[in-house]
């Protein structure tokens, strides 16, 4: 059972939501008079208000709408409510302490309205009998303070966490808007700032690691940015999207701190979110920035992390004005210290301000941050040279081959301003635009080649650079919902424009001899810090549109749509400035996708989609010299059943993404480039979240990969398994709240994965498979220094048998997994 103080917080957090029903609808689910609900709503409301007991309202009279909007934050229900139903209707209010089904019957008395419980934690309010209004059926939508948000919209219309409060009800779809997990075609896991709290996750890449189809391939702190695979592909931080938007986030390791959701859709997505940054298609991770609650906010929490990182995070949030029309949220962090590795040491700070606006009719936001990274004794890649057996992995700890001078220093700044006008109740126009500015300097050795079974390396010249990357970002569109005879159609159009420019600078050293497990130290390097030239540009720009046709009371949903891309890029001599190369393309991209639900509980589900990267040149090096080959496209089929049993969802799924590639094939003189290779990665993937029974939540799964090398040169490892892809991954992760110590939680988790192949050599070599176990507590209870506020506090401990293994990899790049690590924070309200 959950304790008192996490069920009262639970309480103040109130998502109101106002669902315009059709006459079909509210017949299909048969709502009834009050008193004869009383059985049946009595056990939900048992269940859905705090412990069963009775709850202190204070609802003044006023409109019903406001006075509902109330009703839910004291109750701590979702309500849902037609909203020609109770348009000019009052209430003479309710005030006493008494159960949630006393303050709704008294609140709706004499107002000619009923209501139903859809859920344990959710209830309909609605006029009796069918809708004369004619109105369409809409998507749950948010009323905050005053002024209704259409459902079609997306500023101030978050969908509501889950039971259990580790994932959300849905969540952004592209061009689509939201949509929740049950009306959603793809396979799409929405994490909520409050798992992030819980589990003490410093990065968004940190809190991924419950979702068995996501492996980080790249350690903390290393010369790159954080990277993962979803589904078998390579997804990069540089892909990760803030508000739908590409080129926003801090581009090498963006803090979780400045999330509100994270949303991990699997499988590529170019007629959603169009073409991302660098062509990854085997998912998207999306940002959604934090608002400010209309309850005043004032968190503060301290933080440790071995083996000697403190830290703090503000969490200040106000709203202003009659109707809280105007919302200002502040999130500032800072930590530094030493890590568990040998020489490391990371330093972050992060400043992130959000605005909002929402009147009637009209939303604004704007969202402004800085972040700021240095890393000293940075972790350099591992690599195996060919025919070399893999080592025994090394400790961690010792962090193999690293410098105590090697260090790099990332500095982001970014911004981006929303704008939504709803022209009519179902049409919505909208607009965003973005700016980055990304700067890097860094003096390491890149990388450290193993040559040897025993260890015995070289590593690689130390490297002196300096790279900048600026990033403009912008979409338009509208979203429009309507009808034609029994079928209800949401429409979607959207262009969008991406440009990325780059500029780097380096100067080498000399390698030198090393072993991973007695490394070989050296002398800072006497290397001046070159400029940063010009190297690169791209713009990707897009047309996109969309329509989900729905009948049966949204039983079917048909989607279909199509978007054109455009790629641009060019490169530059790093010396000269002068261009080298040109690439201009374009490519049509469409996808289907269908929603059945036999019964509302119930979603079959199936798509079609494409990914989009950059298409190549044919240098010199070819008989088929300056050959341009268009985008190319990746092509998944998807199929699958999601369950809602009420408070734990269930996800079976399975699909093929097939990913074309250049092979040379080969000439009298010289190769011939051709668009004629292959890899088919073909999945099942089981999902689960939520909380089964009261005080226990779980959450992960288990993803089954065949990813296949289809198509080679000359068919020689036709068949093959791709290098760098687990055929099992499985993440299982549990919370139990104590029932015999009020406010404490034991929480703990098991991830496993299976061995993975290198290279494409024979003998093939390949990692071990690995498993890890992490556990940790979590005590929640009351701030003796604020009253009816909370303290809470947590402490995790990560590889809890500090077990030594090679965690995975990608080309050129092994990297192992982190040594057991204890993470320990406190988090009091104000």
């Amino acid at each position: 059972m959950a304790s008192s103080v996490e069920r009262a917080g639970a309480g103040r957090v109130f998502l109101f939501t106002v669902l315009v029903g059709s006459a079909a609808a509210l017949t299909a689910t048969g709502p009834h008079d009050a008193a004869a609900q009383a059985p049946s709503i009595g056990q939900a409301v048992q269940q859905a208000q705090v412990g069963g007991m009775s709850i202190g309202f204070n609802i003044p009279a006023q409109p019903l709408a406001q006075a509902l909007t109330l009703f839910g934050r004291q109750s701590g229900l979702q309500i849902a409510v037609n909203a020609a139903a109770i348009a000019g209707k009052s209430t003479g209010g309710v005030t006493g302490v008494m159960s949630a089904e006393s303050a709704l019957q008294q609140l709706l008395a004499g107002s000619g309205v009923t209501y139903r419980f859809t859920s344990p934690t959710s209830v309909t309010v609605a006029a009796p009998g069918p809708d004369a209004s004619g109105a369409l059926q809409l998507d749950p939508v948010q009323v905050q303070g005053a002024f209704p948000v259409p459902p079609q919209a997306m500023i101030d219309n978050l969908p509501p966490p889950y039971a259990g409060g580790q994932v959300a009800t849905g969540g952004q779809l592209g061009l689509l808007g939201n949509r929740s997990v049950m009306d959603t075609p793809f396979n799409q896991t929405n994490y909520t700032a409050k798992k992030a709290q819980d589990q003490q996750a410093k990065t968004v890449k940190d809190l991924l690691i419950d979702d068995p189809s996501v492996r980080s391939m790249r350690s903390d702190n290393t010369v790159g940015g954080d990277q993962v695979s979803i589904r078998g592909f390579p997804v990069d931080s540089v892909g990760f999207s803030y508000g739908g938007l590409y080129g926003i986030l801090p581009s090498s390791s963006p803090m979780v701190e400045l999330a509100e959701r994270v949303e991990v859709l699997k499988g590529p997505s170019a007629m959603l979110n169009g073409m991302p940054p660098n062509g990854y298609i085997g998912g998207t991770i999306n940002i959604v920035p934090k608002r400010a609650p209309d309850e005043p906010l004032t968190q503060a929490t301290a933080n440790y992390i071995s083996a000697g990182q403190v830290g703090g995070h503000i969490d200040f949030a106000r709203r202003f004005g009659a109707d809280n029309e105007i919302g200002v949220r502040f999130n500032g962090v800072f930590r530094a210290g030493q890590t568990e590795l040998q020489y490391n040491s990371d330093q972050r700070a992060l400043a992130v301000l959000g605005l909002d606006f929402r009147g009637e009719g009209v939303r604004l936001s704007a969202d402004l941050g800085y972040q700021n990274q240095y890393v000293v004794g940075t972790v350099p890649y591992l690599d195996l040279a060919a025919g070399v057996p893999l080592p025994w992995a090394p400790n961690a700890r010792n962090n193999p081959t690293a410098q105590p001078w090697g260090y790099n220093q990332r500095k982001d700044l970014f911004g981006v301003a929303r704008a939504e006008v709803d022209l009519a109740e179902n049409v919505t126009a909208y607009a965003a635009l973005g700016a980055h500015d990304n700067r890097y300097l860094a003096l390491f050795s890149n990388s450290t080649t193993i040559t040897s079974v025993d260890g015995t390396a070289t590593a690689g010249p130390p490297l002196n650079l300096s790279n900048y990357t600026t990033y403009f970002t912008a979409d338009a569109g509208v979203r429009a919902l309507v009808r034609t005879g029994p079928i209800d159609h949401q429409l979607a159009l959207t262009a969008t424009t991406y440009s990325q420019t780059g500029g780097l600078g380096f100067a080498f050293d000399a390698p030198f001899a090393t072993n991973i497990y007695a490394p070989t130290q050296i002398a800072r390097p006497n290397i001046a810090t070159p400029s940063s030239n010009k190297t690169s540009n791209q713009t990707l720009s897009s047309i996109g549109f969309a329509d989900t046709l729905s009948a049966a009371d949204k039983r079917i949903q048909l989607t279909v749509g199509v978007r054109l891309q455009q790629v641009q890029a060019t490169n530059f001599n790093i010396t000269s400035g002068a261009a080298t190369s040109f690439y201009d393309q374009s490519a049509l991209s469409p996808s289907v996708a269908l929603v059945f639900k036999p019964w509302q509980n119930v979603s079959i589900y199936g798509n079609f989609i494409q990914g989009l990267q950059q298409g190549a040149i044919a240098d010199a090096t070819y008989a088929n010299v300056g050959e341009v080959f268009p985008p190319f496209k990746s092509t998944q089929f998807e199929a699958g059943v999601k369950v809602d049993w009420g408070k734990f969802t269930t996800t079976a799924s399975v699909f093929q993404i097939s990913q074309p590639s250049l092979i040379a094939v080969p000439g009298p003189l010289l190769p011939t480039l051709t668009m004629a290779g292959e890899q088919r990665n073909q999945g099942l993937e089981l999902n689960f979240f939520g909380e089964p029974t009261e005080g226990v939540r779980l959450l992960g799964g288990l993803m089954l990969l065949s990813p296949v090398l289809a198509k080679t040169p000359g068919g020689t490892t036709d068949g093959w398994i791709a290098p760098f892809s687990p055929t099992v991954q499985m993440n299982i992760a549990g919370e139990w709240d104590l029932p015999f110590v009020p406010g404490l939680t034991v929480n703990g988790r098991v991830v496993y994965t299976g061995s993975q192949y290198i290279d494409t050599t024979w003998p093939r070599r390949s990692l071990p498979e690995w498993t890890r176990f992490d556990l940790g507590l979590r005590y929640a209870f009351e701030n003796p220094g604020a009253k009816g506020k909370s303290l809470v506090a947590r402490l995790n401990v990560e590889n809890v048998l500090d077990a030594n293994y090679w965690a995975g990899g990608s080309p050129s790049a092994l990297y192992l997994g982190l040594p057991r690590t204890f993470r320990l924070s406190l988090t009091a309200d104000f």
